[in-house]
């Protein structure tokens, strides 16, 4: 079995809107994509569990990918004591599956040890950055929570930096990109050893995170040239991965997979596939991983949680793909990229502006 570290998964938003004992329901298995048992069925040894605030009383309602085209206006910005509460109840829940033994979040390069058997290797990250003030407040305490990825913004705007609509026929060229204050917050992110998200970020932030010298990484975003919607990454873009030494993400979500961008789950793997192989083309075989967006989007025939996982692995290699290219997608290229870029264990601690 080919192990897999994950880019993106909204389990931790699962879990917090289920009745149950979150960390029983994580332990034992139930609805859901991700979970423990899941997670050892499918070769799934960690990955990157999102902190998302969603926006209340505004569910995304996934049959309007039934039938494209289609164009969604972006949600009014959020205010941050609405972002807040549930960023907080995630943390609560992600400390706890830590205490229980079933996670173990990482801090440094040092903790990125996957173990199949051991608890899952979990990176926090933060889609959306609603909870942060423009100052910066707030981030210290997610940062000593665990925080070490964040994206500035969702497909939403906020005061840091605006994001894409869910659109077919069209590239992420849809608005402004980063705000003074998302410079400040990048800046930041950047010298504490943080990864910066650009997936859901316009093409104007993506390259105004570039200009900011750091790695380019879109955890869960696919190729434009297979699939144009806007959440999808140009060749001109997925070429920028792989110069800056980056990553992206395959996003399982069967309405950025397919060609015509409908949610129909027919035909997904072949589609992820297609995806793979170009963005390797396009990035470098080492700058392409998973990001599969298990637990927030709609996944494909015969790829329907963890557990299918290897499902993908076996697609690719029918493909033509080599094992060594197959274990770099799956887990070995995120481990390569997280070892250079997050902070080492003997690193100084920063304030903001990187001020030690």
């Amino acid at each position: 079995m080919i192990p897999v570290f994950d880019g993106h998964n909204d389990a931790l938003l699962r879990l917090s809107m289920a009745k149950d004992d979150p960390v029983a329901l994580f332990r034992d298995g139930g609805p859901g994509h991700v979970d423990l048992p899941k997670a050892r069925a499918g070769g799934m040894v960690g990955g990157f569990f999102a902190l998302f605030s969603p926006t209340p009383n505004q569910p995304l309602d996934f049959t309007v990918f039934d039938a494209p085209p289609y164009d969604i206006p972006v949600p009014d910005p959020l205010p941050k004591h609405a972002a807040a509460v549930p960023v907080a109840r995630q943390v609560d829940i992600a400390t706890a599956l830590e205490a229980a033994g079933l996670i173990r979040l990482v801090l440094t390069r040092e903790d990125l040890t996957p173990d199949p058997e051991g608890p899952l290797t979990v990176v926090l990250h933060l889609e959306g950055a609603e909870c942060i003030d423009a100052d910066l407040q707030g981030l210290d305490k997610l940062y000593d929570a665990g925080l070490r990825s964040l994206g500035p913004v969702w497909s939403r705007p906020n005061v840091f930096a605006h994001g894409v609509p869910f659109r077919t026929g069209s590239d992420g060229d849809t608005g402004p990109g980063l705000t003074d204050a998302g410079r400040a917050l990048v800046r930041e992110a950047h010298a504490r050893g943080m990864v910066v998200d650009c997936s859901h970020i316009t093409m104007q932030g993506f390259w105004d995170i570039a200009e900011e010298g750091l790695p380019l990484v879109a955890t869960h975003s696919n190729a434009c040239a297979i699939s144009l919607t806007a959440r999808n990454l140009t060749d001109a873009q997925l070429k920028a991965v792989g110069e800056t030494g980056g990553m992206v993400g395959l996003n399982f979500g069967t309405m950025f997979l397919r060609p015509d961008g409908k949610r129909a789950p027919e035909g997904g793997i072949g589609f992820a596939v297609r995806h793979l192989a170009h963005m390797v083309e396009m990035a470098g075989e080492d700058h392409v991983g998973l990001g599969s967006d298990f637990d927030g989007a709609p996944m494909p025939e015969g790829l329907g949680s963890a557990a299918a996982l290897q499902a993908l692995v076996e697609a690719m290699r029918e493909a033509g793909f080599g094992e060594t290219l197959i274990r770099g997608i799956c887990q070995d290229n995120w481990m390569g990229f997280l070892r250079r870029r997050l902070p080492a264990e003997d690193a100084p601690a920063t304030t903001q502006e990187g001020r030690p």
